[in-house]
């Protein structure tokens, strides 16, 4: 009986066996070399399908530009509540749709310019040789391609293939869309350069670009997209607050079309300076508003007091009359300048008040400076409330929820609260300054009640037309002021980068990534599939395999044989496969030697199922021994499915089961070869032939 102690050489391990799975994954080389070349395939035909993504950006900064023409006269400062403020207020602003409707429309970016690849429809705006002018106010073909063909500098030709009686047409000065009758089939025109087209769905004019890259002849696409889906798309604009320094905007888009990422960048920021230079001068041109309304009123005034003045000099002597009440002259119109400085400092005060209480848009107050009031406290309240106001209105488009309306509201309401009660305190000094002109007025009108009439007559006439020149010239003062102050107002905006194609910007398809990931799951993917066929078999692939799964002892390894016959040794007496079967030759006489079994011995090989190489390691086995002169003996006992007699060329005839029933006996049933020193045996007499 065999001991497992006899091949303690052959231990159970327990361990991963790395170098057996490397060598088993080694075995599958060609599914690496097919996943590799069906990655880069992959990532080849991915990288030329893929149009190219670009990244352009500007930057501008925001700072509270002061004009350099404002005095303590001229005070007409449009405060937008601080920088910090400003600066979340215009990044909102740039993403809202108030504005990049202003820019979508001021560009005509509705607009495709496009080019037919063999993948793909490229985006070619800035790189044909013309650009198209549509008539905002007609009808324009919509979503339909229009092919346009430069046939030289001074001719093109049109074509578009209608696919039905009528087609979808959009004005895209109200955006409304409808449909027109067309005729089906394809239309094709030729027109020159700078022509006027008008057609029932197509209004435009053709002017030649400054590019010379594309070549004349090349058909291009041209596209007019719904104008608010377009808007849709360019509200995608990234607006960045500098974490370093919070007063600079970073703006960003990424496309496939680099000159059009720069027009619409520059054109956001152009767009932007002019609308906050319109609202920052919307305090001059409220004041001047009131002002000119002012001076209407008075030039009737002035006009009317010079002509009474002029008819009571012709027939009185004016000198003579001067000369006495030319004391109290100055007097007046000192005292009523003043008077009238108060009281209109008063009527501004009441219609503060009365539009604090009934007004819901502040956007349109005149500065208080525009009357004398220069208390600093109205003066700064006015300014923040109009720049609420302001910043509300703006916000219509960008901002859907009330929670940041409600936070404006509350601090608009905050603001009236302490401006209502600034104007009550301020309207109480005025009164009592009111009153004290008064009295010097009543003062010196007393004085003049003691002259000739003649002089009352006249000091009262020059009184009216002094007074009313010196309103009237102080208006124009003060318009003058705020039309110099309009004119000099700088924006707060400025760029410090503007939008440029400088070569580069590339954001994908990233080719080289694309390849490096293509190598990386070219073999992962086939290792994955070793790892889960190694794990997943149950099969014998090594010694570790047999050793993991019983203790009975390993006394040789046998390959896979590559020759047609079982006589493998027989056949290629040095190959490996015959060592293998030499190697358990020498473990069988190891063992008969452990055993001390002497003389004659018995190897009985056997299996569960067919198939399993019984015959075929019967055959070899017996070979080694007969190469080594000993005599050996193959007795065959698979009474199905005996195949022994195939490798001999011998016939089947009779064999041990005719010796075993008495039809045959032992000489008839035994076949020798005389090539080898073994003969085939019945099985009683199996034990008496064995090799010694």
């Amino acid at each position: 009986m065999l001991d497992v102690k006899d091949f303690t050489f052959f231990d159970k391990q327990n361990s991963f066996d790395f170098k057996g799975f490397l060598i088993k994954t080694l075995s599958y080389w060609k599914w690496f070399a097919v996943g590799l070349i069906i990655a880069f395939a992959i990532a080849h035909q991915v990288n030329i399908r893929k149009q190219k993504i670009y990244g352009i950006n500007t930057t501008i900064t925001i700072q509270d530009e002061n004009n350099p023409l404002f005095t303590a006269n001229t005070s007409l400062v449009f405060n937008w509540g601080g920088t910090s403020d400003k600066v979340q207020m215009i990044a909102t602003t740039l993403r809202s749709r108030s504005q990049n409707e202003l820019v979508v429309d001021k560009l005509q970016f509705y607009i495709d310019y496009l080019r037919q690849t063999k993948y793909f429809l490229q985006d070619v705006y800035g790189q044909v040789p013309f650009k198209v002018t549509i008539d905002k106010t007609q009808d324009q073909l919509l979503w339909q391609f229009i092919k346009v063909k430069m046939l030289s500098k001074d001719s093109y030709q049109i074509t578009i293939p209608f696919q039905s009686t009528s087609a979808a047409v959009i004005n895209y000065s109200n955006n409304k869309k409808s449909s027109v009758a067309v005729t089906e089939g394809e239309f094709v025109k030729v027109y020159k350069v700078g022509e006027n087209v008008s057609l029932p769905f197509l209004h435009w004019r053709l002017d030649l670009a400054d590019y010379e890259g594309s070549k004349f002849g090349e058909e291009i696409l041209i596209r007019c997209n719904a104008f608010d889906n377009t808007v849709s798309i360019y509200k995608g604009v990234k607006v960045e607050i500098d974490e370093k320094a919070g007063s600079i905007l970073k703006l960003g888009m990424e496309g496939t079309n680099k000159n059009r990422m720069v027009d619409y960048l520059n054109a956001t920021v152009d767009v932007l300076i002019r609308r906050q230079l319109e609202n920052k001068n919307k305090f001059a041109e409220n004041t001047m508003n009131f002002i000119d309304e002012q001076l209407l009123k008075m030039e009737g005034q002035l006009k009317d007091s010079g002509d009474e003045l002029k008819d009571f000099s012709k027939t009185n002597n004016v000198l003579d009359i001067e000369e006495g009440g030319s004391t109290y002259t100055g007097q007046l119109l000192d005292n009523d300048a003043k008077k009238d400085d108060v009281e209109r400092k008063l009527a501004y005060i009441a219609t503060l008040k009365s539009y604090l209480k009934s007004s819901v848009d502040f956007a349109k107050l005149p500065a208080p400076t525009v009357v004398g009031i220069d208390e600093p406290n109205i003066n700064s309240n006015v300014s923040r409330l109009i720049a609420l106001s302001v910043e509300r209105s703006e916000l219509a488009y960008s901002i859907k929820g009330k929670v940041y309306y409600e936070r404006i509201d509350n601090e608009i309401e905050s603001v009236k609260r302490v401006l209502q009660e600034n104007a009550n305190n301020y309207k109480i000094a005025l009164q009592y300054d009111l009153n004290l002109v008064k009295a010097k007025i009543a003062k010196v009108e007393g004085e003049i009640a003691k002259l000739p009439e003649n002089k009352q007559e006249w000091l009262k006439l020059s009184r009216k037309y002094n007074l009313s020149d010196n309103i009237y010239s102080n208006f124009l003062q003060k318009r003058s002021e705020a039309a110099i102050v309009k004119a000099a107002n700088l924006s707060d905006i400025k760029f410090i980068d503007p939008a440029k194609d400088v070569g580069g910007g590339l954001l994908g398809p990233k080719t080289s990534v694309n390849y490096v990931l293509a190598f990386f799951m070219g073999l992962l993917i086939p290792l994955i599939l070793v790892f889960f066929i190694f794990f997943i078999s149950n099969s014998i692939q090594n010694i570790e395999d047999i050793s993991a799964q019983t203790q009975l002892p390993l006394i040789g390894i046998v390959g896979v044989k590559h020759s047609e016959s079982n006589l493998s040794v027989f056949e290629r007496p040095k190959s490996a496969l015959s060592e293998s079967f030499r190697a358990i030759r020498s473990s069988l006489q190891f063992l008969y030697k452990k055993q001390n079994i002497d003389g004659t011995k018995t190897l009985m090989l056997t299996s569960s199922v067919s198939g399993e190489g019984k015959t075929f390691c019967s055959l070899n086995i017996a070979t080694v021994f007969a190469l080594s002169e000993k005599k050996t003996i193959i007795l065959g006992l698979d009474l199905r499915k005996p195949k022994i007699f195939d490798d001999f060329n011998i016939k089947n005839d009779i064999g041990a089961v005719n010796y075993l029933i008495g039809q045959n006996t032992l000489d008839e049933v035994i076949q020798k070869h005389t090539s080898l020193s073994w003969t085939l045996l019945p099985l009683d007499q199996f034990h008496q032939t064995l090799p010694n």
